[in-house]
């Protein structure tokens, strides 16, 4: 059976603010929990209006103690943010508060602009740069007989599984060198999806924590009873989306009808190629995508994310999801 988890990224919708975005989203964990979800995931992201879930490790925290199965982890950390011994020691606290449900993925981009990157006081070029030399770092730290003579405590000896995020072949490739699982970002950058699953399972040399390639998808979910009502939801993270990428970050704005009628070519081009990885609708019409994105991929796991502004909205989208989830993997 093929495992679905959630990524969050805690939205915070407009009328909202940050402290309801983390009442909602110990909401979506725990309903998450109950539904059987492998993992619950949050992603670093700064500076933006829309996105609570800057502080991740802090807010992972907060997830982890109204759960108890669900794994928690970060999908991902920017680790050119960090230094790799701060990481060490805030996964290896949350570690010892949730031992064997944590899950540490890096990821090699800001997560945020320029500017903001350097208000993290982060050489942007540099760091970037050091991505491989600072995963090794960080999970040296995490071993059980570190080589460096700093020690990271909590962290040392904890062995926090590793995962390398990406949406190029750089990734990839980094992650099949290290014997590493590798999660992609199809749900917003799919372009080169195809080429970098190749690349992985072509090149991947086993390690200690994985002995066979191990491919995590995102895919966009948005169902509802009606395929009608799906598109309809689906408006609110197409809004937030073209507003992103026109430089104009917002927060998550309530549905409308006929969004993309209302928006020019460039602006639908745009949508249609995020929403090569995504199904809007009903059950049956989200049934078929998701099993067609997986008879495409050989995708060893799902990770579904689903941007709606009502969260009552968003639970029931998940809830779907799950059901339908021994009916997919049975065929695939």
């Amino acid at each position: 059976m093929v495992p679905f988890s959630i990524l969050d990224l805690s939205p915070i919708v407009e009328g909202g603010d940050a402290a309801q975005s983390f009442r909602n989203s110990l909401s979506l964990a725990q309903h998450g929990e109950k539904l059987g979800f492998q993992r619950y995931w949050l992603a670093e992201h700064h500076g933006m209006p829309g996105i609570a879930s800057a502080a991740t490790a802090v807010l992972l925290a907060f997830v982890g103690a109204g759960t108890s199965t669900i794994r928690i982890g970060a999908g991902g950390v920017m680790l050119p943010n960090h230094s790799p011994l701060v990481i060490a020691e805030q996964f290896g606290t949350l570690e010892s508060l949730y031992p064997g449900r944590v899950d540490l993925g890096l990821g090699r981009a800001p997560g945020s602009d320029q500017r903001t990157a350097q208000a993290l006081r982060r050489d942007l070029q540099s760091d970037s740069d050091r991505f491989p030399q600072d995963v090794i770092e960080l999970m040296d730290f995490m071993s059980k007989e570190p080589r460096q003579a700093v020690r990271a405590v909590p962290g040392m000896g904890l062995e926090v599984p590793v995962w390398i995020l990406g949406s190029s072949t750089f990734g990839a490739q980094l992650a099949a060198h290290l014997g590493l699982p590798y999660a992609f970002a199809s749900h917003f950058a799919p372009q080169q999806l195809m080429q970098a699953i190749r690349i992985y399972r072509e090149t991947f040399k086993p390690s200690a924590q994985l002995a066979k390639p191990y491919v995590m998808l995102g895919f966009n979910v948005f169902a509802a009873d009606t395929d009608e009502e799906a598109q309809f939801r689906a408006t609110s993270w197409q809004q937030a989306f073209v507003n992103l990428r026109s430089g104009r970050p917002g927060r998550l704005p309530p549905p409308v009808a006929g969004y993309r009628e209302r928006v020019g070519p460039a602006e639908n081009a745009l949508l249609d190629s995020v929403l090569s990885c995504s199904a809007v609708g009903s059950r049956d019409t989200v049934r078929e995508r998701l099993q067609a994105f997986i008879d495409q991929t050989g995708a060893d796991e799902l990770m579904i994310t689903s941007q709606v502004f009502d969260h009552q909205a968003r639970l029931k989208s998940y809830e779907i999801v799950a059901g339908l989830r021994s009916e997919i993997t049975a065929r695939a």
